[in-house]
């Protein structure tokens, strides 16, 4: 369909100027309001207010702007239609072709903690009022609700005056998920609002779960396994922390499904050691979304072969995180294993040079991961589908502290010990239950993980240290039920633990470790991840 006619009515107003620019110089007439018609007449373009066309004023302080037929008409109205025809005539309705609108910011006022009143004036009513409508009718009506289709409409607009169907059906479809969403998003607040001032009623969680909008990103070649078909969404908008649905492709094959489920267990056990350029160097190897190495070290270089030695075999084929930029040095190193892909803040010349024949390597860089975690805002809540429904739960974010830590031995942990048991624990909260990491101080030296029972873990774990258990620390993500977890790890020269605590057999597994001569602390938290 032609078109004659634009309504633009933003709030985020990226872009809008040169595709207004762009619409009047093929002669299109622009209808506004408020803000975006003040701004595209500051900057020179032609533009009509709303209420010229409607001849009714803005009221209730600005509640209502576009609540009037003379709108909802020109963008319902179909344009074969006889009846509507007649109506459009009698009624005075001037068709409306193309609506570009998006929504008052109401996320980021939830964001900024403002009182419940200005959050309230934030929840827009004309514009998903007007994004519906545009959309209801795309038989005739382009609806834009994202800047970054601009470009695609105008250039459409620039060959033939008009919208392709193709493209006026898929921004059809993204106008409804936006307005979902939106809608989504307002419904959790109330309800989380609801369940803050009700917590005995529910425990602090809302009726309906909050959910993000999502936007895909890309078709995946296939699931978990070929015969699986796949996709990658990122939330709109992207949380302040660094996640890899933000993360840019510098070089190597597209991400398969597996790979951004490994990546992001990567990077979410690197963000426990990654402080920016103030501290030091942490490097995570992740394979089959479980940690096989993790280090810290003063330089990148040796985080990272620390990391890598720690459990070479498992290594191959794994995916690298590391916190700071890739320098050269680096680089070279990275490019004499097999890797999946690497994860960084950024990647030097030296370093995409020294890895440019790896041809198939994935280089990604996820924004933020440099800035260490005082920058950060990290969702506080995540949700995983079951077939069926939802659960929901509060992120596991809490830190390694030894000082709330209680020695439940007769031998205290020596310095060195504590320093390694800290570091074993921040570990072991990224492993798959039953989860041993066995550690020195910033580097660990062998894993056991998703086993049914723990000893199996505490064996698998002494197995891949080999002799660097000797000497060595451990951190366990629960409770040891029984003494045999740590006569396993007596056996194996572990001088260390630490655990949750909470058995019943709490006082055997403390003597089975007095005896060892083990130092034994009891963090008072549980790590499992399933």
């Amino acid at each position: 369909m032609t078109v004659a006619r634009a309504l633009l009515s933003v709030s985020d107003k990226s872009g809008i100027v040169e595709f207004a620019r762009g619409l009047a110089g093929l002669g299109i007439e622009i209808l506004s309001t408020g803000g975006t018609a003040a701004l595209l007449g500051k900057e020179g373009v032609p533009v009509k207010q709303v209420q010229e066309l409607t001849g009714a004023p803005e009221m209730l302080g600005g509640r209502v702007k576009t609540l009037h037929p003379k709108i909802h008409g020109g963008l319902l109205a179909r344009r074969d239609l006889a009846s509507d025809k007649a109506d459009m005539q009698s009624q005075g309705l001037l068709p409306i072709d193309l609506a570009a609108v998006n929504l008052y910011p109401f996320r980021q006022a939830v964001a900024k903690g403002l009182p419940f009143a200005e959050i309230i004036e934030n929840i827009d009513i004309g514009g998903p009022s007007m994004i519906r409508s545009a959309a209801k009718n795309a038989e005739y009506v382009t609806v834009v609700v994202d800047p970054a289709d601009y470009g695609v409409v105008l250039a459409e607009l620039q060959q033939k005056r008009e919208v392709h169907e193709s493209t006026r059906r898929r921004l059809q479809a993204r106008a409804y998920a936006h307005t979902a969403a939106y809608d989504a998003a307002i419904a959790g607040w109330l309800a989380e609002e609801q369940a803050k001032a009700h917590p005995e009623q529910s425990g602090g969680f809302a009726e309906a779960p909050p959910l993000n909008e999502y936007r895909r990103l890309q078709i995946l070649r296939y699931g978990e396994n070929p015969h699986q078909r796949a996709a990658f969404y990122a939330a709109v908008p992207q949380p302040r922390e660094p996640t890899l649905a933000a993360a840019r492709q510098l070089q190597g094959k597209e991400l398969s499904y597996n790979n951004i489920l490994d990546g992001s267990s990567a990077l979410e056990a690197l963000k426990e050691h990654a402080l920016g350029a103030r501290g030091p160097a942490a490097v995570v190897i992740v394979k089959h979304t479980n940690p096989c190495g993790a280090a810290r070290a003063p330089r990148l270089l040796e985080a990272y072969k620390l990391a890598r030695d720690a459990d070479p075999v498992s290594a191959f084929g794994g995916i690298v995180a590391l916190s700071q930029p890739v320098d050269a040095a680096t680089g070279a190193a990275l490019a004499e294993t097999f890797l999946e892909a690497v994860i960084a803040p950024s990647f030097d010349q030296g370093a995409l040079d020294a890895l440019r024949s790896k041809k198939s390597l994935r280089l990604l860089e996820v924004p933020l991961l440099g800035e260490g975690r005082e920058a950060w805002s990290p969702e506080p809540r995540e949700i995983r589908t079951i077939p069926g429904g939802l659960l929901v739960q509060t992120r596991d974010l809490a830190d390694a502290d030894p000082r709330g830590w209680r020695t439940m031995t007769k031998r205290a942990p020596l310095a060195e010990e504590l320093e390694a048991l800290a570091f074993a624990w921040s570990v072991v909260k990224h492993v798959k239950s039953n989860a041993i990491v066995l550690a020195r101080p910033d580097v660990t030296v062998g894993i056991g993980m998703g086993q049914t029972n723990r000893v199996d873990s505490v064996r698998i774990a002494a197995q891949r240290a080999g002799e660097k258990a000797r000497g060595a620390a451990l951190g366990s993500d629960a409770f040891f039920p029984f003494p045999d977890g740590v006569e396993a790890a007596a056996a194996a020269g572990v001088t260390a633990i630490a655990q949750p605590g909470g058995s019943v057999r709490d006082d055997e597994v403390i003597a089975a470790a007095d005896r060892a001569g083990i130092a034994m602390v009891f963090t008072g938290v549980r790590h499992f991840r399933h």
